[in-house]
């Protein structure tokens, strides 16, 4: 290849990074389940609990990002399919997160949660969870679409697309775990345990919210 059209195609990769770059911050940003989860996390366990649940969510991210960018319908559609049963699960399971953040005593002990094991569960929670709201495969889809990347050519179009959006959401998750731990050190214990017990309860929330619209979305189909 001569080297204009090397360049020609470098520009544009980098051009399209940081298009799908920003689209990954955008849909990482929004303070919803995830993003309590993530605070709670830094709060009670540390800087590395908050970074291990922040990368488990851009990875999910990516995997969404991926379905969307390579056009994979079939598989995207089986999520959609089946978002009921994802909802319901990732119901009880934000339920049972609010239940113990709530019951989690003001975090001295940070320690624990930093072996590598630990930090692994944080990670593979996250995605678990992540992966329950299969609609943002339909969020990614429409975003790129309205952005004008819903028809990129070849595969190496859809591979800069998938790293551009996991390298946004997970510069998001870093900035925000930092930020949390940075003024962690300014609350005491004791409104730590008013944090933890607010926080549990919103997550708690979140997650009656999710098992009641997948039970409504079930019902309507069964009928």
């Amino acid at each position: 290849m001569d080297p204009p059209g090397f360049l020609l195609i470098m520009g544009a990769s980098a051009g399209l990074f940081a298009r799908t770059f920003i689209i990954g911050v955008v849909v990482a940003a929004p303070v919803g389940a995830m993003g309590i989860l993530c605070i709670q996390r830094v709060l009670a366990h540390g800087w590395r609990a908050g970074l291990a649940t922040g990368t488990g969510i851009a990875f999910a991210d990516a995997l969404f990002a991926a379905l969307a960018a390579f056009g994979l319908s079939a598989v995207a559609q089986a999520m959609i399919d089946y978002q009921a049963q994802f909802r319901i699960i990732g119901g009880l399971a934000l339920m049972w997160l609010g239940w113990r953040a709530m019951r989690t005593p003001p975090a001295l002990a940070a320690a624990k949660a930093q072996d590598s094991t630990r930090l692994t569960t944080l990670f593979a929670s996250a995605v678990g969870l992540t992966l329950t709201n299969p609609m943002t495969i339909m969020a990614f889809a429409a975003i790129f679409a309205g952005a004008g990347l819903a028809a990129q050519p070849g595969p190496g179009g859809a591979v800069v697309v998938t790293a551009g959006v996991a390298c946004g959401s997970l510069a998001w998750w870093l900035a925000l775990s930092t930020g949390v731990w940075a003024v962690r050190h300014a609350v005491s214990d004791r409104a730590m345990v008013i944090v933890n017990r607010i926080s549990g309860g919103v997550l708690a929330a979140f997650g009656v919210f999710a098992l009641v619209t997948g039970a409504a979305v079930y019902s309507s189909h069964v009928q």
